[in-house]
């Protein structure tokens, strides 16, 4: 669909993953979420979705379920975005703070609308996560 609104992802983990998809269902559930737990997977998509992209959300520490693949990480996907033309505002949800400050360092500097959202505390999704998507989306409309 041309307009359809696309929120896309780099998260592995799976508790996570669940909550976000989630918050975007009751936030509004026309928006299509794409979730990805690597980020070759992330970045490869993007050269599809990134058009229809209204927010990116992007993690930093990302674990494979096995020990033959790499996952990469959120400083790969930041670089990769950074040498792309903005389209959308950038959420940077790491608990790694300096690969974090990293990320959003590189993102800034390329033209790109970026906020930082501390996983703190139990229900950081629900509220924090939640608040600066809702404003960024709005913002956009």
């Amino acid at each position: 669909m041309p307009n359809e609104r696309l929120i896309l992802i780099l998260e592995d983990a799976q508790s996570r993953r669940e909550r976000m998809t989630a918050v975007l269902d009751e936030f509004d559930s026309s928006i299509r979420v794409f979730i990805f737990p690597a980020a070759a997977e992330f970045m490869r998509e993007y050269e599809v979705l990134h058009q229809r992209a209204c927010l990116i959300s992007l993690d930093h520490d990302l674990e494979s379920p096995s020990d033959d693949v790499d996952p990469g990480d959120g400083t790969m996907v930041a670089q990769f975005l950074a040498e792309r033309e903005p389209v959308c505002p950038v959420i940077v949800h790491s608990s790694n703070v300096e690969r974090a400050d990293l990320m959003i360092y590189l993102l800034q500097n390329a033209g790109w609308h970026v906020e930082r959202v501390g996983p703190i505390g139990d229900d950081w999704i629900e509220t924090s996560w939640r608040i600066e998507l809702q404003k960024l989306i709005a913002h956009r409309a």
